[in-house]
């Protein structure tokens, strides 16, 4: 999708912003001679910014407005090298609080549910995001944050929540919780907004199944806001995302080009209005495709497809490109397994191995499932795993995001 001549506009107001602060990526702007566009393809030439950038800027280098309008900083959740911190303005708080509340009324939702958010709070964007927007449309909100399974589903049942926000693991966890207790018949449930992770069709579809409710993708990133900025509505279309706010290319990874609407590439994203720390083809690295045409529930608001992975997701193991993706699409065709999986990858005798686990119900013959699961695989992906089928329970579930793939060559 082009760029339109209101979003150039803002993008040339961002950049005025970015210069005078002297932020990283103003600088940049300066070093490549580009300090205004007026077309899409002046827009092309503007350099990317990466998560690196982001990195070598902290603590407050990326801080675009004056201090004294920043009312709130947010951390990204990984867990590994430099934080990124990100400073916001009351604007910026209310705008993605704004976004959050279309998420919401996408799905359905409106004043009179109760809304039960289970992510968590402080430095990561998650739960406060939930929060605020659930309080911009006026629903109630039962702040619970993570964990504490136990008062998590007393509260549920007591206050009749109607709306779960989640990670897919936690809810997973949640279903199997309810079923265990017998207490399905007390639970008031009727939709779930998932975020943070990307999970199966398999794993939908059984969280959906065991807790009786519809489920909506939501997606955001902590660079960009935060979860809120896209959701899919009820026919299941693909998400909508808030173009008024937010500029969506997807780009071939590798040359960095557009791609046609359609076809799968990486989401780079330019925030068209922020103030606080404004990102100008920010390289999200996660893949998916703009989906071309109309929604069939009428929304002007263009679509990406769900989360199909991540480009940084690709495993080399015998020297073959695997992504798990690539391993879910093949146990989605064995009806007899859960749709919890792990992937453990070790380098044993002077070879790399790739360990599968998958669950099962004790009436299924083992070994005869493990042999069928590897012959798939190998069709797949051109070598033989180890597949391990245990009970269903034995792989751990998680009340944040679930580790699926275990790299142990690396540890």
């Amino acid at each position: 999708m082009e760029i339109n001549q209101k979003q150039l506009e803002q993008v040339n107001d961002r950049i005025k912003a970015l210069v005078k602060a002297e932020s990283f990526y103003g600088k940049k702007l300066e070093e490549a001679g580009i300090t205004e566009v007026h077309s899409a393809e002046d827009f092309k030439k503007l350099p990317f910014s990466e998560k690196n950038d982001l990195r070598e800027a902290y603590p407050l280098g990326l801080m675009t407005a004056p201090e004294s309008e920043i009312v709130r900083i947010h951390s990204s959740s990984g867990t590994t090298g430099t934080p990124v911190i990100i400073p916001y303005t009351a604007k910026d708080v209310d705008d993605w609080a704004i976004m959050f509340k279309r998420c919401y009324e996408t799905a359905g939702i409106t004043n009179m549910d109760r809304i039960q958010i289970t992510p968590g709070y402080g430095l990561w964007t998650a739960g406060i995001g939930f929060q605020n927007g659930a309080e911009k449309l006026g629903a109630m909100v039962i702040p619970m944050g993570p964990g504490n399974t136990d008062k998590q589903l007393e509260m549920m049942q007591n206050l009749k929540s109607t709306v779960l926000c989640s990670t897919s693991s936690y809810a997973l966890l949640l279903s199997e919780e309810i079923e265990k207790r017998g207490i399905k018949d007390k639970i008031h449930l009727k939709k779930g907004v998932i975020g943070s992770e990307r999970w199966s069709a398999k794993m939908r579809e059984r969280i959906a199944t065991e807790l009786g409710i519809e489920l909506y993708d939501i997606y955001g990133l902590t660079e960009i806001y935060g979860p809120g900025i896209g959701i899919n509505c009820k026919y299941n279309t693909g998400m909508h995302y808030w173009d008024d706010y937010l500029y969506l290319e997807i780009i071939d990874p590798k040359t960095g080009e557009n791609v046609p609407d359609g076809e799968i590439g990486e989401i780079v994203i330019t925030t068209l209005v922020k103030e606080g720390a404004p990102l100008i083809r920010y390289r999200t690295h996660d893949l998916s495709r703009i989906i071309p045409g109309e929604c069939p529930c009428g929304s002007k608001f263009p679509r990406i497809d769900v989360i199909m992975g991540r480009t940084d997701d690709m495993m080399k193991i015998k020297g073959v490109n695997v992504f798990p993706k690539q391993i879910e699409e093949v146990l989605a065709e064995f009806k007899e397994i859960s749709s919890e999986y792990q992937i453990r990858i070790s380098h044993l005798d002077g070879k790399d191995t790739m360990r599968i686990y998958v669950e099962s119900t004790g009436d299924v013959d083992f070994a005869n499932l493990s042999k069928r699961i590897a012959e798939r695989v190998k069709s797949r992906i051109g070598f033989t795993p180890i597949v391990k089928v245990v009970e269903i329970g034995v792989l751990p579930r998680s009340m944040k995001k679930t580790a699926r793939v275990i790299d142990e060559r690396y540890q």
